[in-house]
């Protein structure tokens, strides 16, 4: 198999990009668990109190897309954050049946402080880089990840109409 190579010899093969990607991705990874450590929040929990932080009160069912937990998951963290204090469900006044998600004032102070931690820890992990470099990375990253959910949602579609056809 011929391998896409660069003017310099690199090896520009989708292999060696996924295998370049998985490394740098594995060496941030200790960074990233250390900080989120700090605060004695599992990686989860982490996630849907930074969600809560940025975005604001959230339905439950909004909040499980953004932080990659699915509906199940999303409502057992969620119930372990009421349960320690961090949060708090709420009804929405022009609709009952939608219940909100919200920082309490000590999962507020938790995650203001935890997120400034792991925001310095990750400037720290990426200092090499600079700002340009930064924003050509996450340019690139989001082209790249962006296609590979779109070929996926397409390869999951085609299988779909695949097994309804075999099933007909």
């Amino acid at each position: 198999m011929n391998r896409p190579r660069t003017t310099r010899g690199q090896d520009a093969s989708g292999v060696h990009v996924w295998l370049v990607f998985m490394k740098a991705f594995q060496a941030l990874v200790p960074h990233a668990a250390g900080s989120i450590e700090q605060t004695k929040l599992g990686d989860s929990d982490f996630r849907v109190l930074e969600a809560l932080l940025h975005k604001g009160p959230l339905p439950v069912n909004t909040i499980g897309p953004k932080v990659w937990l699915t509906p199940g998951s999303i409502s057992v963290a969620v119930d372990r954050l009421v349960k320690k204090g961090l949060v708090a469900r709420k009804e929405r006044s022009q609709d009952r049946r939608v219940r909100q998600v919200e920082l309490t004032a000590k999962g507020r102070a938790l995650i203001v402080r935890g997120f400034r931690e792991h925001a310095a820890a990750m400037e720290k992990a990426v200092r090499v880089l600079s700002t340009k470099e930064r924003l050509t990375l996450q340019r690139l990253l989001k082209k790249l990840g962006k296609d590979a959910a779109g070929t996926a949602e397409e390869r999951k579609e085609a299988k779909a109409r695949h097994v309804k056809v075999r099933i007909s």
